[in-house]
This record gives structure tokens, C-alpha cells and sequence, in this order.
């Protein structure tokens, strides 16, 4: 489905009837990626599935599209629908989204688990890797998605799961230049909201791979330990929904439920 947003085309998929649980999807994704989970939860809930600025079948807003940005876009589809308040999933970027959202409109939640995905700002280091990324992306952005969508995998699954890598790959070169540029950009001067996340009233999860090699697990534990926010950890990547698929499954069905 389409709708209109600041004279651009949003993308989005819903199936199902109940409380109403979102799913964003990360840098280089599109909604597609949820189709497992979409497929499981829609018998109990009202799933909702967006492409997000620059990604899958939704239209750039622009050169740099800022988290803030991201979750406007969002927020005109839930308004749409006609949502007032729903379940949060976001995976990585769109975690990064589902905080900026929920930081405006914070009665919207009634949950927010992030999946591969920090409250934290960019270091100093990584912001450069952002730049990095930005320059190769313009140089040869087809190396650089074939490159950077293998290191999301922890690499004792890289064998294992290559087809479903190459389905990765496949989707992520979908998206355009722009967009692949303006979500780094956009990525690199979010603000950190690990304060507004932990004293966030609503039902909060942050799900770690513990050989991801875009987020540091050790940190993500030390950082969020002492506080009613549960931790869930798996023993792969970066890449949850499809490294640890089933099980994903039950540990969201099992958090939204609870």
C-alpha cells in the first residue's frame, strides 16, 4: 500500500487485526525482511510493515535523512491506519527510528524492543566509518553492499546461511544511491537516547547477537544491566531475525504477550 508523505510515496504492508505491533527494518533493508516474524504475529495482532526513507519502494525525502525524519514518515502511516498506540520492533536503523519516534510522541508505545540495535549515539570512530562508507558507497556502492551485508553474519554462519545472505544482498541492492548515502548521514549525527530510553514508562527489550560486529554486546549488557529493561542475547551476528529466526520469533511473542 502507499500513502502520501511531504509530497513523497511511503511504502507499507498490514495484515491482521489486534493490537497493532510495528516493524522497522534496517540500513540497506526493506520490509521484506520481516516476513517470518510478520507471518507468525498476524494471527494475534495487527502487523504493520514499513519501507523506510530511501529503502524499498518509498520514495528519498531528500540528501540526509535523519532518524527525526524517519519516524514523521512513520508516524503519517500509523495516523493512516488510524493507530494510536503500538508495539515497537525495530531492527538496528529502525531502532534507531522507533527512539526518535517515541521521543515525539511518546503515548504511542506500548512496547519497544531493539533488535541489533543501541540508544546510544555514534563514537567519534564510527562516525568516520559512516564517511567511510559514504565515499565507497560512491566510488562502487554494489562492492560496498556485497561487502558490508557478509560482515553483518557472524562468520560461523556465513557458509551455512548463504543463500539467505545472497537474498540479502539481492534486496539491499534495491536500494538507490541517495538513500544508501542519506540514512548514513542521517545515522551519524543521531543523538544518543539511552537516557530517554531508560526512563521510558512503556514495556522496553534490546536484543544482542553476541558476535556482532556492529554493535559491541559487552557494552549493550554493561550499559543496560541495572535497569527494567530485559536483555535477551543470542550467540550469533548481527542479523537475529534470520541467524536465529525461530527462536526470535518466540522471544518477541513471548515479550509483546507479557
Amino acid at each position: 500500500m502507499i500513502t502520501q508523505h511531504k509530497n513523497i510515496s511511503i511504502h507499507y504492508n498490514h495484515i491482521g487485526t489486534g493490537e497493532a505491533v510495528v516493524l522497522l527494518h534496517g540500513f540497506l533493508e526493506n520490509l521484506t525482511m520481516w516476513d517470518n516474524l510478520a507471518n507468525t504475529l498476524k494471527n494475534k495482532y495487527h502487523v504493520i510493515t514499513i519501507d523506510l526513507l530511501g529503502h524499498g519502494k518509498t520514495d528519498c525525502l531528500g540528501y540526509i535523512h535523519t532518524m527525526e525524519d524517519m519516524a514523521d514518515a512513520v508516524n503519517t502511516v500509523l495516523n493512516e491506519l488510524n493507530i494510536q498506540n503500538a508495539h515497537f520492533i525495530g531492527h538496528s536503523m529502525g531502532g534507531y527510528v522507533t527512539l526518535a519516534l517515541l521521543e515525539k510522541f511518546p503515548k504511542k508505545a506500548l512496547s519497544v524492543c531493539l533488535l541489533n540495535s543501541t540508544s546510544e549515539a555514534d563514537s567519534k570512530d564510527k562516525q568516520a566509518n559512516r564517511d567511510r562508507a559514504i565515499k565507497a558507497v560512491k566510488q562502487n556502492h554494489k562492492a560496498f553492499i556485497s561487502m558490508a551485508i557478509s560482515n553483518l553474519f557472524a562468520i560461523s554462519n556465513r557458509e551455512r546461511l548463504s543463500s539467505e545472505i545472497e537474498n540479502v544482498k539481492q534486496e539491499a541492492l534495491k536500494t538507490p544511491l541517495q538513500g544508501i548515502v542519506a540514512a548514513l548521514e542521517g545515522m551519524k549525527i543521531r543523538p544518543n537516547r539511552t537516557s530517554f530510553f531508560k526512563t521510558s514508562k512503556c514495556k522496553k527489550m534490546i536484543i544482542i547477537g553476541l558476535k556482532d560486529t556492529v554493535l559491541n554486546a559487552e557494552k549493550i549488557k554493561t550499559l543496560f544491566k541495572p535497569t527494567d529493561i530485559s536483555l535477551h542475547e543470542f550467540p550469533d551476528g548481527h542479523m537475529s531475525h534470520i541467524e536465529n529466526s525461530k527462536e526470535l520469533s518466540y522471544v518477541i511473542m513471548c515479550f509483546i504477550e507479557k
